[in-house]
C-alpha cells in the first residue's frame, strides 16, 4: 500500500471515533429562527438590539452571533434594511379599512335588484347595508347612515373606506363616513383590483349563491343574503378568506 492509502484510513478511523466537536457549539434552531423573526418583525432594529431582546428573554447570545444569523439569512443591517412588504403594511393596516360595492341580481321575473355589501378588512366579516331595486343616491346616503349605526363602537377604528366611482356613491354618502373620521379612497376608473377583497365576497356570493338558486323577489333575496351571511360570518375558514 502507500503512504497516501494509510493516512486515508486513519482519517477516517479517526473521524468515526472521535468525540470532540471543535469550535463554538452551533446556535440552537429555535434561537435562529427567533432571531429572524424579531430582526423581520422590527425593521428598524439592528443586530445589538435584537442581541439585547434575546438575553432579556433569557437567551444568552453573542452580537456576532446574532450578526451571522441574519447575515446568513439575507437579512440587511438595520440601516439598510428594507422596510416592511406590502402584505405586511396590508395586514397591519387592514384593521382600519372598510369597503364597499354593489352587487346586483335579476330576480324569476327579470326585474334587476341590488344590494349593498360592506366589508371588513381586518376581520373580513360582511355586512349588508340594504337591499333596494333603486340605488339612487339618497338612498345610498341612508343605508350609509344605517350601516354606521349597526357597527356601533367598531366603526371608532375604521379609518379608511374603498369604494368604487359609481354614481350612486354621492357626495352626501361620502359626508356621512367624514363625519366619523373615515377618509374615503375612490378606486381609480376600470380598475377592480383596487377594490379586491370586496370583489372577492361578490364573486363568492355569485357562485355560492346566486349561481344556485332562483331569487323570487327583494323579500327573498334579503333572506337569502341573511342567512348566508351568518353562516359566512360565524365560520372561522371564511373569516380567515380565501
Amino acid at each position: 500500500m502507500t503512504p497516501a492509502t494509510l493516512l486515508a484510513w486513519h482519517r477516517r478511523l479517526v473521524s468515526r471515533t472521535s468525540r470532540r466537536h471543535p469550535g463554538r457549539p452551533p446556535t440552537a434552531a429555535a434561537i435562529r429562527k427567533l432571531v429572524i423573526r424579531i430582526a423581520t418583525d422590527n425593521p428598524a432594529w439592528g443586530h445589538r438590539r435584537v442581541q439585547g431582546e434575546l438575553v432579556k428573554l433569557g437567551h444568552p447570545i453573542a452580537a456576532s452571533t446574532v450578526w451571522q444569523i441574519l447575515h446568513n439569512a439575507g437579512i440587511d443591517p438595520a440601516p439598510r434594511r428594507p422596510g416592511p412588504t406590502w402584505k405586511q403594511f396590508l395586514a397591519a393596516q387592514a384593521r382600519g379599512i372598510l369597503a364597499v360595492d354593489f352587487v346586483h341580481v335579476d330576480t324569476v321575473f327579470l326585474r334587476c335588484i341590488y344590494a349593498l355589501i360592506v366589508i371588513e378588512h381586518g376581520s373580513r366579516r360582511v355586512h349588508l347595508a340594504g337591499i333596494t331595486a333603486n340605488p339612487d343616491g339618497a338612498w345610498t346616503t341612508q343605508a350609509a347612515r344605517n350601516f354606521l349605526m349597526d357597527l356601533g363602537q367598531r366603526a371608532t377604528s375604521a379609518k379608511f373606506l374603498i369604494r368604487d366611482r359609481a354614481g350612486q356613491f354621492t357626495g352626501s354618502f361620502d359626508a356621512v363616513f367624514r363625519a366619523e373620521g373615515i377618509s374615503i379612497l375612490a378606486c381609480p376608473p376600470h380598475a377592480p383590483g383596487a377594490n379586491a377583497i370586496c370583489e372577492r365576497i361578490i364573486g363568492t356570493l355569485r357562485r355560492e349563491v346566486f349561481d344556485r338558486l332562483l331569487v323570487v323577489h327583494e323579500h327573498h333575496l334579503r333572506w337569502l343574503l341573511i342567512e348566508y351571511l351568518r353562516h359566512y360570518n360565524s365560520t372561522p375558514g371564511c373569516l380567515q378568506d380565501r
